[in-house]
């Protein structure tokens, strides 16, 4: 058995019928006509004049319908959308095959378990790497902050704590506590700066165990009243950098308000 392809005679419808058959039926006017003459036409469609006669359809008649490309497809559509729906209102299915749901990209548990193992893991190595700087830092800065007492041998600094255990005339940061802040009350000479920074080294140094170079890395901040002196130090050089407090600059009297100052005083001559 084999298909073939032709035009309707009556009202010009591509026919797909079989070759077993001697007439073929056009499924849209219900035309019955030899099969041969229905392929002449498709060949040269334009050298034909189509009647487009309304015909009756008969139930009694013998139907040469045309063999279909998709059987039942129309059919199938419907009844597969009738089914997506009942399973999309019960939400066991995508509402399509071309959109991806959570269920196309939910990991598999011995995946998930793998993950969570691994940055539970990973968490607790940060943890084991992080935690013995830390301890150390905590340790050294709260030694050297039992003997900064000594800096007031040069200068006299706050070093009580307020409520929440901060001191108050200075602050030690830093991994090894390289940094240091002081607030001192009064003028400073450069001279005492440097007497500070030193005496700040020898101390870290003491805490920290260091035997090199007991200066390198270390910046002291002393803020004055009018600006900050900047302390560092390598090799036993110090050097002191002053960055002086930018002045606040006085309101402009007006002509109007200087013009008035001048005729009250007049007056009160």
């Amino acid at each position: 058995m084999a298909t073939k392809q032709g035009m309707c005679k009556n009202c010009g419808s591509l026919i797909i019928f079989d070759d077993r058959n001697e007439n073929c039926e056009c499924i849209f006017c219900h035309c019955i006509f030899p099969g041969a003459e229905a392929v002449k036409i498709l060949e040269n469609p334009d050298d034909y004049t189509f009647a487009n006669e309304e015909i009756a359809e008969t139930s009694e008649s013998t139907h040469f319908y045309a063999t279909k490309v998709n059987p039942d497809m129309i059919e199938s559509a419907v009844a597969r959308d009738r089914a997506m729906k009942a399973k999309e209102d019960s939400g066991s299915i995508k509402p399509s095959d071309f959109e991806i749901s959570p269920n196309d990209v939910k990991a598999p548990a011995k995946l998930k378990a793998i993950l969570i193992g691994a940055t539970a893991l990973l968490v607790i190595l940060i943890i084991a790497v992080a935690y013995p700087f830390y301890n150390s830092r905590k340790k050294l800065k709260k030694e050297i902050s039992e003997g900064i007492s000594v800096l007031n041998e040069i200068v006299n600094i706050d070093t009580s704590a307020d409520e929440a255990g901060n001191a108050k005339g200075y602050t030690i940061y830093g991994q090894s506590c390289q940094f240091i802040k002081l607030a001192v009350p009064s003028q400073i000479t450069e001279d005492k700066c440097k007497q500070l920074f030193e005496k700040y080294t020898d101390l870290r140094a003491e805490k920290a165990d260091i035997t090199s170079d007991k200066m390198k890395g270390v910046t002291m901040e002393i803020f004055v009243s009018n600006g900050i002196y900047e302390v560092t130090g390598e090799g036993g050089v110090i050097s002191v950098a002053f960055t002086e407090d930018a002045p606040v600059a006085a309101p402009a009297t007006s002509d109007a308000a200087s013009e008035a100052t001048t005729e009250a005083t007049s007056e009160s001559k």
